[in-house]
């Protein structure tokens, strides 16, 4: 059964408190002399004007930025991520970032969705699971029904009636653009992508099992624009963040893509 970026069911929804006490500070008082000590030094600290900035809590100290706690970024300067709470999750956070210098700064940010049936360790993912694999990955090039965006500088390919995504494990186009459709690759084992004008309007390749593929472990996995819902496999966001990420993304930059959970043994972090 071939993987299928695409679910027709409807849509599924995700959904995004320190609480202090304070000790009494009179307890253990034990003489008059004491509390009329503490009343007379309330009472005088009305008449003493303060600034705001005495009574504002000290602002949080700003967390490192996610590709500075990753193990690997892919080593270049853009980068990628997909972050849902956990494998069974549907929904999360696409983010993307830049490197100036040693520096990573986050250039935008985006809802996204994964696959219907959660995410899976990409090393051993199985095809036709619904799940959308984790790992880190380049981005070998972006593809579209509707023209590339302007600035776009990664290739992009048009979709056109004769674009296919071959996800035959018995053919040697298996997890390969083809046009035509070669004739050791069923159709019924292959996308046509000209199928899907709105979630394939514009996409990118993610690299998951694309240099050297391995027989059953999956085929046709992109970001691309929102469908309906949850996807049998690939990464979706919203069609303006996707048309962002495209005329963003630049080859020279070498881009990655990261895609994992908030914790565990496939947190985003450790890839």
């Amino acid at each position: 059964m071939p993987d299928a970026c695409l679910v027709p069911a409807g849509g599924l929804s995700g959904s995004f408190g320190d609480a202090r006490s304070l000790a009494p500070y009179i307890a253990g008082m034990t003489s008059v002399r004491t509390v009329t000590t503490m009343a007379c030094a309330a009472a005088l600290a009305l008449t003493v004007p303060h600034s705001p900035a005495a009574f504002s809590a000290p602002a949080p100290a700003a967390g490192r930025p996610l590709p500075t706690r990753m193990a690997d970024t892919g080593g270049g300067g853009q980068l990628i991520t997909a972050r849902a709470a956990d494998l069974g999750s549907t929904t999360g956070t696409v983010s993307w970032w830049q490197r100036h210098g040693s520096r990573w700064h986050r250039v935008g940010t985006a809802p996204a969705r994964f696959g219907a049936n959660g995410l899976a360790e990409g090393s051993s993912r199985e095809q036709g699971t619904s799940t959308t694999p984790t790992g880190l990955y380049d981005l070998p090039f972006a593809f579209g029904t509707a023209g590339k965006p302007a600035g776009t500088r990664i290739p992009y390919r048009p979709v056109r009636d004769s674009s296919w995504w071959c996800q035959d494990n018995a053919s040697s186009a298996y997890n390969r653009w083809v046009d035509p459709l070669p004739g050791d690759c069923a159709a019924k084992e292959a996308e046509r992508l000209a199928d899907y004008p709105v979630q394939y309007s514009r996409a990118l390749v993610i690299g998951f099992n694309y240099h050297r593929p391995v027989r059953g472990r999956g085929a046709g996995i992109f970001l691309h624009v929102n469908g309906r819902g949850a996807t049998a496999g690939c990464v979706s966001v919203p069609a303006r963040a996707m048309a962002r990420i495209v005329s963003w993304v630049k080859p020279a930059a070498r881009p990655h893509m990261a895609i994992g959970t908030d914790s565990g043994r496939t947190a985003v972090t450790r890839y």
